[in-house]
């Protein structure tokens, strides 16, 4: 088939520019004609918290060579909506695949949906949801009201949707009205393009030593990192001296209790923080350094974060969220407490820690649903639509 995935770009570079990417080439090992239309500049560039990085190009992964890309559409600049425009209309796709992330590239969404029309393509749209509504967009009035209106739009123009979970699909269905069987679920996308560094010279490079917890991604308040800190803070001073924390993400600033309690801990000199943007090449490094990833949410609708982490086989202590229980039902490593519960998440902590100093560092095998399945999911879901047109 011929297919388009629209995600976001690698100036603005975040996990849905990785999964672009990834999904983009997973669709091209399997022998479909792919193209991309990335959305570049995403906001004023004085709004985005991650600022000082943005076009710093420090990342590793690209599109294969076979994928034709458009990089790409701004957000104040309609010519490039022009541009989008021929390009899609060259491409005439049969199917495209739009990820919703955030309302503030929606008005660019929408003109990509329209274009379908005034190009005259035939093209299915299916939107994949990697978030339903964003916590600190719902915290703003004027942004808020816009995300719901645009969002809404652009919802009623898709003939399908995908979630990657039962829980992010159920939230869907109640903040969008939308129909059931228009829904399905595909999990998210294990990231193995990482590789597995020599985890003996990581860890000399970032002067670790004893147990490592690593919690890693975007600092943002839903993601309970205070609430991990809180957690170290409260261990036993004789398992802490053989311990490392590891906090190592970009700072969005919505978490305000990080820094107080990072100020405040006992072990201070046990955490590493380093809230800024983690260049590609430095991510397998963090991972194989570490003897368990903690990942503390306190809501979400999926992880980029939980897939790299199971590709390379790490143990994994999270909340017991719906969402995570789903992705990581079959995984062995995996080990669940009561979301927002400290004591719970002190536990697991030290669980952990006694099975490495039993066993030794542990590796556990990925049990996720591949990109190679994922692709033929999708493939029976167009072939689906297409069999209703037809009825």
């Amino acid at each position: 088939m011929r297919i388009c995935v629209i995600g976001s770009s690698k100036k603005f570079f975040s996990g849905i520019s990785a999964y672009t990417i990834v999904m983009a080439n997973a669709f091209a090992e399997q022998g479909h004609q792919v193209s991309v239309v990335l959305l570049r500049n995403l906001v004023p560039l004085f709004l985005y918290p991650g600022r000082e990085r943005v076009g710093k190009g420090e990342y590793i992964m690209d599109f294969r060579p076979d994928v034709t890309v458009y990089n790409g559409m701004d957000w104040n600049a309609p010519a490039s909506w022009f541009k989008a425009r021929r390009f899609l209309a060259r491409q005439n796709p049969e199917v495209i695949i739009m990820h919703w992330w955030t309302s503030s590239v929606v008005h660019m969404q929408l003109v990509l949906a329209a274009c379908r029309r005034l190009n005259g393509l035939r093209s299915k749209l299916i939107l994949e949801m990697h978030e339903v509504v964003d916590t600190l967009e719902e915290k703003i009035l004027p942004i808020r009201v816009y995300s719901r209106v645009g969002g809404r739009a652009l919802l009623r123009g898709c003939d399908g949707y995908t979630a990657h979970s039962e829980e992010a699909r159920q939230a869907m269905i109640r903040t969008y009205q939308l129909a059931e069987d228009k829904i399905d679920v595909i999990p998210h996308g294990p990231y193995e393009i990482y590789g597995t560094p020599d985890r003996g010279l990581a860890r000399k490079e970032m002067d670790l030593d004893g147990f490592t917890v690593l919690c890693f991604g975007l600092i943002r308040q839903y993601k309970g990192v205070s609430l991990l800190v809180r957690a170290f803070n409260t261990i036993p001073p004789g398992y802490a001296a053989n311990m490392h924390l590891v906090i190592a993400g970009e700072d969005w600033g919505d978490d305000t209790e990080l820094r107080p309690e990072l100020e405040r801990s006992p072990y201070r000199d046990r955490i590493i923080f380093r809230p800024e943007f983690i260049p590609d090449e430095r991510v397998p490094k963090l991972f194989a350094a570490s003897d368990v990833v903690a990942l503390p949410y306190l809501r979400t609708c999926g992880s980029g974060v939980i897939h790299i982490a199971v590709a390379q086989g790490k143990p994994v202590i999270t909340a017991d969220l719906d969402t995570m229980s789903e992705c990581l039902q079959d995984y062995g490593g995996a080990r669940f407490f009561p979301a927002g519960n400290v004591d719970a998440l002190r536990d697991r902590l030290l669980e952990a820690y006694h099975n490495w100093v039993v066993n030794g560092v542990q590796t556990y095998q990925f049990t996720g649903m591949s990109w190679e399945a994922i692709v033929k999911k999708y493939e029976d879901i167009i072939e689906e639509m297409d069999q209703r047109q037809l009825g």
